[in-house]
């Protein structure tokens, strides 16, 4: 399957890598690609700066926003939460029309520091924001309330017995992604919250799992909804 990927970042390089190690044609989009080429130096939490990365995972293509966008069957929005309507409206409605688009962003603002705030909170969203932004395209927030090791490998934690959430306006989407998570990555236990306003409490639980990270010393957990 051809999956376009935007975002070049930690998240984007474990999501493709995963993919590609599946067999599937990934291009992942950045706002300027010379630049991201350019940069060698691993970010802030030791991930390695995607020219070296690339080197290791070759198969995975680089493109701008539009040329990923473009060349998937299918979206993934790997990009920060609060850069996503930039990177989706440079990726051009054109081209994400029609398409499932599935949002892992999260609306955390470092410009005060840490812990981050949220950009967007209570009567909004930015799964919302990309909705009506663009009214054509299926968008699926699903995959934010975990680390992104935990995004393609639920196993890692309680032999992946926990809990992942989804929600979206079209249901044969989520009912296509939650299919997806289940063949590529191994997630079982997943819960359909409705609507695209549900991304509100999604995006939200954020504050709780940065502090719950502080308090355990890693990210390697998840929450599992018993009823």
């Amino acid at each position: 399957m051809k999956i376009g990927i935007l975002g070049t970042g930690m998240v984007g390089q474990t999501l493709s890598g995963k993919l590609v190690e599946l067999g599937h044609d990934i291009m992942l989009g950045t706002r300027d690609v010379a630049g991201t080429l350019a940069r060698s130096e691993p970010n802030q939490y030791g991930f390695p700066a995607f020219s070296v990365w690339q080197k290791q995972n070759p198969k995975v293509k680089l493109g701008t926003f539009a040329d990923a966008a473009k060349h998937g069957e299918a979206v993934i929005n790997a990009t920060n939460g609060t850069a996503s309507l930039d990177a989706l409206h440079l990726a051009g409605e054109a081209n994400l029309n029609d398409k499932i688009l599935t949002d892992v962003s999260n609306p955390l603002d470092f410009s005060k520091g840490l812990p981050p705030t949220l950009s967007v909170c209570n009567t909004d969203s930015v799964g919302e924001q990309i909705q009506r932004a663009f009214p054509g395209v299926k968008v699926v927030k699903t995959l934010n309330t975990v680390t992104v090791f935990l995004m393609v490998n639920p196993g890692l934690v309680a032999g992946g017995d926990h809990t992942l959430f989804v929600c979206g306006n079209d249901a044969a989407a989520k009912t296509q992604v939650s299919a997806w998570l289940k063949d590529w990555f191994g997630w079982q236990d997943m819960i359909d919250l409705g609507d695209i306003t549900n991304a509100r409490g999604t995006e939200m639980y954020l504050p709780l799992w940065l502090r719950l990270w502080g308090a355990l010393g890693s990210g390697m957990f998840n929450v599992k909804v018993v009823k």
